[in-house]
């Protein structure tokens, strides 16, 4: 199919419509770099693809592709079902101001979301985020990569969301890493001590070194 795909772009041929719906959600994650970028944004309009197993680069730059296609439509009540199946390649800005539109995202669009972008999101953020789904938190809490967000929030903001999230951070606890030094042996203090008290000595003889010389 890769090669079947990078004759038919060697040939001249635009990653259009008809050839995006003929590669399909089974091969579009075959595409390197250099193809993706060829593609017209305006062809996502009318495209009908899955990317949840696409690489993350892929999923970045079909998400950007995909926000200038649907730009026109940022204020529409359909924007989010537009852009929502490109998500996983969405920035965390971009997500903090989709949170303010209570979008309702589900969880498996949730949990499919870019790993910094979705670290980055307090808790307040990830409810405007689900809306109705948020108690599906709960529910996959254990699984990552929902269980590591947890576990970077405090607990007290989680309990605002009435979910029943547990594994967050208490408040009054701080971690301390106290570094280890190797403490000097007897030996090398004795070395030390020697050289500190040769030294008015060393310092007297290279003097009169230089005197004389």
């Amino acid at each position: 199919a890769s090669v079947i795909i990078k004759r038919y772009i060697d040939l001249g041929n635009p990653l259009n419509v008809t050839a995006l719906n003929a590669i399909g959600t089974r091969y579009v994650c075959l595409l390197n770099e250099t193809e993706l970028k060829m593609i017209d944004s305006n062809s996502l309009k009318l495209a009908s693809l899955n990317l949840s197993a696409c690489s993350e680069r892929t999923k970045e730059i079909l998400y950007a592709k995909a926000k200038s296609a649907f730009s026109d439509q940022q204020r529409s009540p359909a924007y989010y079902q537009l852009i929502e199946p490109y998500l996983g390649g969405a920035p965390a800005a971009d997500l903090k101001a989709l949170s303010k539109d209570n979008v309702n995202m589900n969880i498996s669009t949730f949990m499919k979301l870019r790993r910094d972008s979705l670290m980055s999101l307090t808790p307040l953020e990830v409810e405007g985020l689900l809306g109705m789904h948020l108690g599906d938190l709960s529910k996959w809490q254990t699984t990552s990569p929902i269980r590591e967000w947890v576990q970077r929030q405090k607990q007290s903001e989680l309990d605002k969301l009435h979910v029943g999230l547990t594994g967050g951070t208490q408040e009054g606890y701080i971690n301390l890493v106290t570094p280890k030094f190797q403490s000097p042996s007897s030996a090398s203090l004795g070395t030390v001590a020697m050289t500190f008290h040769l030294l008015p000595a060393l310092l007297t003889s290279f003097l009169m070194m230089w005197v004389f010389s």
